[in-house]
């Protein structure tokens, strides 16, 4: 299974956004969002593995991914609006939305603003840790990380953030530092599903013990010997992990 090409383009409210979907009609949506920096092609192998069974959009944010930079910087809840926007262009409703990293920011306030489209919230390696919240520690442990993630990754990784540029990265990094997800999350209806390698300096256990508890209906996974890129080192066990989250919370 692979991604539909070409690209579908959109602009909502003055923000270009493209989208990649492997169309199902009739069975689970799901909606995957990269993180700063990053594209759809990391998220790739957990895309196909989803979509063995499932409907699955990869959407890519302003800015990212060679999509057009936006004249303005838009902050979470801009970013999260017109995003509820490409879905509604793309027919998608009750959808699982899969944010990694910084994704999982505007995924949660997607939901938190747009019940109607979220069936469940799947937070892979979720940011900014409220204790580690400094520019200058988050950069540390991203590189902490970085070093032992496998080379093909970090190719991946290094040619999306040269395109991304520093100046958009750095624009978008102070709405992802001062979003406070422990707080929006109390505002999701819908379940909500925490995960992180287990070897994550970024997300950590406790991190995600503090989010749970904030959240209405959550769970935690844990996937041992991988890193904040689980869901690309270990797409299986991601999507394996995911898709037992969904069954156990069936459509409201």
């Amino acid at each position: 299974m692979t991604l539909t090409p070409p690209p579908r383009s959109h602009r909502v409210n003055g923000l270009p956004f493209q989208s990649f979907s492997t169309r199902r009609p009739g069975a689970t949506a799901y909606v995957l969002v990269h993180g700063i920096g990053m594209s759809h092609r990391y998220l790739r192998r957990l895309h196909d593995e989803l979509a063995t069974d499932a409907e699955v959009h990869s959407v890519d944010l302003p800015g990212f991914a060679g999509v057009p930079t936006p004249g303005r910087s838009p902050g979470i809840r801009e970013t999260a609006d017109a995003l509820g926007g490409v879905l509604d262009d793309l027919g998608v409703r009750d959808a699982v939305l899969v944010g990694q990293s910084m994704g999982s920011q505007w995924v949660v306030e997607l939901a938190a603003r747009r019940p109607d489209l979220a069936r469940a919230v799947v937070a892979l390696g979720p940011v900014a840790d409220s204790r580690r919240r400094g520019a200058v520690t988050q950069a540390l442990l991203l590189a902490r990380d970085s070093a032992l993630e496998p080379p093909r990754l970090l190719g991946i990784v290094v040619s999306d953030y040269v395109r991304c540029g520093l100046v958009w990265y750095a624009r978008q990094a102070r709405h992802m530092l001062r979003y406070p997800i422990e707080d929006r999350v109390a505002h999701v209806t819908a379940p909500v599903l925490f995960m992180r390698g287990g070897d994550d300096p970024i997300a950590s256990q406790d991190w995600l013990t503090l989010l749970r508890a904030r959240a209405r209906d959550a769970d935690i996974v844990t996937i041992p010997g991988h890193r904040h890129l689980a869901h690309f080192t270990a797409p299986i066990e991601t999507a394996d992990r995911i898709r037992a989250f969904v069954a156990a919370h069936p459509p409201r």
